[in-house]
C-alpha cells in the first residue's frame, strides 16, 4: 500500500488525472450492467421438475442474456395457492410477500383484487396485429372491462379419455363402436347397457354392475350442453340458472343413465375410477392427461396394461359443437417501464408459435396461436413418444378445427353457483340411484323427472 502511494506521489497531477479518466472509461467497458430481474409464480410442473422452469433457463441464457433480462421463479404451486397468495399480497396482509412481476391467474383472481389497475394492460404492449395471432376466445377469457389483463400461454379444454382395451372387450360382444361416443345420447345409451353387461358377468352377485362414464365437472356438462342447444344457462345478471327446456333435455339422459348405474357419482377426480377400472370412459380437463395411466389396478390388486386414447368431447345430436376452454393465463404487475418491458419480452418469446408448441406438448396443454396449430403442432405430434399424448394431440387438432371454444361468464356468483350445483347434483342422483335399486319397477324416465323437480326446488332455495 505504501509503495503504491510513493509511485503516485512521483506522478504529476496531469498524468494522474489522465489515468483516472482512462481508468473510468475502461471500467465502463468492463463492468456489465446489472440485469433487470423479474419474478414469476406459476403452476406448470413441480419446483424440482418443471417444463416452464426449463424454458425460463433457456430464455435467460439466450434472449435474456442479450437483452440483459433475467426471469426468476419465485414459486411453483397450484392455482388455488397462487390465488390466495396474490390476494394476501395485494391486500397487504401481515407476513405476505410482495407481488411478483408475473403470476398465473384465472379471471376470478383478477376480479377479487382490491384494484385491477395494478395489472398491465397487454393492449399497451402488444399491437393489434400481434394479438390477432392468438385464438380469439383464448384472449376473450382474459379481458376484463375491455382490458387484456390475462395473457394466454397454454390452454386446456375438455377431452374424452377412453380405456380402449376395456371398451373393445365390451364392444366385441355388444356391437358398440367408438363412434357411438361422439354424441351424449350415444354415451348414455351405452352407459346403461355397459352396467347391465358387467352385472351379468357375476350372476351370483346382484347389482354389482360398473359405471361406464365419469365426468369431472357436472356443472360444465350442463352449462355447455344447454348453451350448445341455443339457450342460456345463466340468468342475465348471473345470479341464478334458467332451467329452461334445453336444461331438461340435457338432464334427462344423464339422470336416467345415473339411475341405472352407468354414471360414476362419487367425489374425487375422474382419473381415479379409470385407474381402478371402476369406469372406462371420462370427460375431464385435457391437462389431466398427466394423471391418467396405461395401467389399471383392480380391487383384487391385479393389474392390466391398457391403451388409453383421447377423443373430442361428445356433443348433443343437432346441437352446436361447443366445448369448454380451460386453463389460466399470466398477469403482469405494473412496476417500472424496464421491468414491465422485461416481462413482455419474456411472454412474447414464450408465445412464439413454434416455441409455444414445444412448451405445451410437455404438459398436455394446447398452444395459444392459430399458427401453432396449423404449422407446428402436427410435426410435434409425430415426435411424441407416448401414444397417450399422441392421441391427445390428435384430439386437440380435431377439436380446434371442428369446435367452438366456450368461455364461461365472469360473474361474481359463478364459483358459488358451481359449488352448490356440483354438490347437489351428485346428492340428488345418488338418491335416485338408490330409489331405482329399491323399486326397479318404477319408470326411469319418471324418476328422472321427479329428481329434476327436487333438484330445481332445492337449488333455488
Amino acid at each position: 500500500m505504501k509503495k503504491g502511494r510513493n509511485i503516485i506521489g512521483r506522478l504529476g497531477y496531469g498524468l494522474l488525472g489522465l489515468m483516472a479518466v482512462m481508468g473510468l472509461a475502461g471500467c465502463g467497458k468492463e463492468t456489465a450492467r446489472e440485469p433487470v430481474t423479474v419474478t414469476i409464480w406459476h403452476v406448470y410442473g413441480g419446483q424440482a421438475e418443471s417444463p416452464l422452469n426449463d424454458m425460463i433457463a433457456e430464455f435467460n441464457e439466450t434472449v435474456g442474456k442479450e437483452e440483459n433480462i433475467q426471469v426468476q421463479v419465485g414459486s411453483v404451486t397450484n392455482t388455488n395457492t397462487i390465488h390466495e397468495n396474490v390476494l394476501s399480497s395485494a391486500f397487504g396482509d401481515p407476513g405476505a410477500e410482495d407481488l411478483p412481476d408475473m403470476f398465473v391467474s384465472y379471471p376470478k383472481t383478477v376480479l377479487a383484487l382490491p384494484d385491477e389497475t395494478v395489472l398491465v394492460n397487454y393492449q399497451d404492449y402488444f399491437s393489434e396485429e400481434e394479438l390477432s395471432c392468438f385464438i380469439p376466445t383464448f384472449l376473450t377469457e382474459g379481458q376484463i372491462d375491455g382490458r387484456q389483463l390475462i395473457l394466454p400461454v397454454a390452454k386446456s379444454t375438455e377431452i374424452m379419455f377412453v380405456n380402449e382395451t376395456a371398451f373393445n372387450r365390451y364392444a366385441k360382444v355388444s356391437g358398440a363402436s367408438l363412434s357411438d361416443l361422439e354424441t351424449w345420447e350415444g354415451v348414455f345409451r351405452i352407459a346403461e347397457d355397459y352396467t347391465r353387461w358387467t352385472d351379468e358377468q357375476t350372476p351370483d352377485i346382484p347389482e354389482d354392475g360398473k359405471p361406464f362414464f365419469v365426468h369431472d365437472y357436472h356443472f360444465n356438462y350442463f352449462q355447455v350442453g344447454v348453451e350448445s342447444l341455443g339457450e342460456h344457462f345463466f340468468t342475465k345478471n348471473g345470479t341464478e340458472l334458467v332451467f329452461g327446456p334445453a336444461f331438461e333435455r340435457v338432464w334427462a339422459p344423464y339422470a336416467k343413465a345415473a339411475e341405472e348405474g352407468g354414471i360414476w357419482l362419487q367425489s374425487g377426480y375422474a382419473t381415479e375410477p379409470l385407474r381402478t377400472g371402476d369406469s372406462i370412459v371420462s370427460v375431464a380437463s385435457s391437462a389431466s392427461v398427466l394423471y391418467y395411466s396405461d395401467t389399471v389396478t383392480y380391487a383384487d390388486n391385479t393389474t392390466e396394461k391398457v391403451n388409453m386414447i383421447s377423443m373430442p368431447c361428445p356433443v348433443f345430436e343437432n346441437g352446436e359443437k361447443l366445448v369448454m376452454q380451460r386453463g389460466a393465463g399470466i398477469c403482469t404487475v405494473k412496476s417500472t417501464p424496464e421491468r414491465e418491458k422485461a416481462c413482455i419480452t419474456f411472454l412474447k418469446w414464450l408465445t412464439d408459435p413454434e416455441r409455444n408448441v414445444e412448451f405445451v406438448t410437455q404438459l398436455g396443454y394446447m398452444p395459444v396461436k392459430q399458427e401453432s396449430f396449423e404449422k407446428y403442432l402436427p410435426a410435434a405430434i409425430d415426435r411424441l413418444r407416448d401414444p397417450m399424448y399422441q392421441s391427445l394431440y390428435q384430439a386437440f387438432l380435431q377439436t380446434q378445427e371442428q369446435y367452438i371454444f366456450y368461455t364461461a361468464p365472469q360473474y361474481d356468483t359463478y364459483l358459488d353457483l358451481e359449488t352448490r350445483f356440483e354438490d347437489l347434483v351428485r346428492q340428488k342422483l345418488q338418491i335416485a340411484r338408490r330409489s331405482f335399486l329399491e323399486s326397479p319397477e318404477q319408470s326411469p324416465e319418471e324418476l328422472a323427472e321427479t329428481t329434476l323437480e327436487s333438484f330445481r326446488k332445492d337449488y333455488q332455495q
